[in-house]
């Protein structure tokens, strides 16, 4: 009994199997491109940008005296004080909820458990068992400059939490 096929160039004919076979070694090849693909694109270089990295939160007179500024890029706010700046990382040190700046409280209070804050980030009620994180801030030619890859936990608010502006 022939066997079905379909006629090749070269005048032999090629079998079911045969096929198979060759679209089975081509989408082998396929995958093993795209594997090899998606593995080089890991060494290749990235600019580093947005949180992790030293973020451009404007110039200094963008945040008056007694404003807090949220910056969504960098996950923080900055809350400007009569001795200086701070960058306070938005997130509950009780249990990481995102905590909101409340204007007309002029307090943070976190959605979550209640934790509430003072514009310095030091806890003054709920479970949170210390102030909020700060971040590394430096100004430069008039422009404000925080590391978001920088973040210190610390045990309450001290004066050298403050950048001095």
């Amino acid at each position: 009994m022939a066997q079905a096929g379909v006629e090749r160039r070269d005048g032999d004919k090629m079998t079911r199997r045969g096929l198979l076979r060759n679209i089975m070694w081509v989408s082998a090849g396929a995958f093993a491109l795209q594997v090899a693909v998606t593995g080089l694109s890991m060494f290749w270089p990235r600019k580093v940008e947005g949180f992790g990295s030293v973020i451009d939160a404007g110039p200094l007179e963008n945040f008056p005296v007694g404003s807090v500024t949220r910056v969504r890029d960098g996950r923080f706010y900055i809350s400007r004080l009569p001795e200086g700046i701070l960058a306070l990382y938005w997130r509950c040190p009780h249990l990481g909820c995102t905590v909101p700046w409340v204007e007309s409280e002029q307090l943070f209070i976190c959605p979550c458990h209640g934790s509430v804050y003072e514009p310095t980030g030091q806890n003054i009620a709920g479970p949170a068992p210390r102030p909020m994180d700060v971040m590394q801030v430096e100004i430069r030619n008039g422009r404000v400059l925080v590391n978001t890859g920088v973040i210190r936990e610390r045990a309450r608010h001290t004066p050298a939490d403050v950048t001095p502006v």
